[in-house]
């Protein structure tokens, strides 16, 4: 990774539109399932590509907003031989001045909703107007401003926090103790952890207890997007009303074969690829 000044040549490059919650639907069109994403883009040529290669991607987007006058998000982003990466991102506060109406209409038509740190407001009604169904209401909780989290965290039927975004909050790096600590701070809410290569941790919500789960061995391309494929994967398990523990292992295994492909998100592996990775993985699962 670049450490200075100076000028810094890649051996790849790709444009793409992705974000966490477009990353996460793609994901869960790839595994079959039917996503729709809200959000919004700019007037302008870069708002108008995020839209047409997200359709094309198999995702409704008749939910997106496009805001007159507002810059359309555009991300740099840099990924090293490791797989890891820096990202730069830009985002044009006028895109969420305002928050589109959520009506019980609107949700009832999904079996289950995610919704990332981005645009709060929004995240918070879509959350609300779920739980009102009954419906699973699921947050990605990454790292964000002050207090986000919790302003969105009691809406919340599931939180699957980035290990970066768990240990600022609880205030410590082990994994286990975060899920600890998180669980106290919010008990009503399903708390887990995506920790990389080091596997998901969560609470065990019967036993009382953290349980963790090994990630599956992989050669590491490229982690853009691995944490929204783990989401998505999260999210269409959960709607398809699986065991916590079956809907962790798919999210992981599915997060491990998007990082042997670069190219941020359009490494979310297919149904029968993911499958057959499957059948040959068994994960470790322990009680801590």
């Amino acid at each position: 990774m670049p450490t200075g000044q100076g000028k810094v040549l890649p051996y790849e490059m790709l444009q793409i539109a992705e974000g966490m919650a477009s990353s996460a639907a793609y994901a869960v069109s790839r595994l079959g399932g039917k996503a729709s994403l809200w959000g919004a883009v700019g007037d302008d040529e870069t708002g108008r590509r995020i839209i047409g290669d997200l359709s094309a991607a198999g995702i409704d987007t008749s939910g997106m907003h496009t805001v007159q006058g507002a810059r359309s998000a555009v991300s740099t982003i840099l990924v090293d031989d490791s797989g890891e990466r820096l990202i730069v991102p830009f985002y044009d506060v006028e895109l969420h001045r305002s928050v589109k109406h959520v009506s019980s209409a609107d949700i009832a038509a999904f079996d289950a909703v995610l919704v990332d740190v981005r645009w709060p407001e929004l995240a918070l009604k879509v959350l609300e107007t779920a739980r009102s169904l009954g419906r699973p209401a699921i947050l990605d909780g990454d790292v964000a401003a002050d207090g986000i989290i919790e302003f969105l965290a009691p809406a919340a039927s599931h939180i699957i926090f980035s290990e970066p975004a768990a240990s600022r909050l609880a205030r410590t790096e082990d994994c286990a103790a975060a899920v600890a600590v998180l669980k106290q701070r919010f008990p009503a809410t399903f708390v887990g952890v995506t920790a990389g290569a080091n596997g998901a941790y969560w609470h065990d919500d019967h036993g009382g207890c953290v349980m963790h789960m090994t990630a599956m061995p992989t050669k590491t391309v490229d982690t853009l997007a691995a944490g929204d494929v783990f989401h998505g994967a999260f999210a269409l398990a959960v709607a398809q009303q699986l065991q916590v523990e079956d809907a962790i292992c798919i999210s992981s295994a599915a997060a491990a074969l998007k990082c042997q492909v670069f190219g941020g998100r359009i490494g979310a592996p297919g149904r029968e690829r993911l499958a057959d990775c499957l059948a040959q993985w068994t994960p470790r699962i322990s009680r801590l």
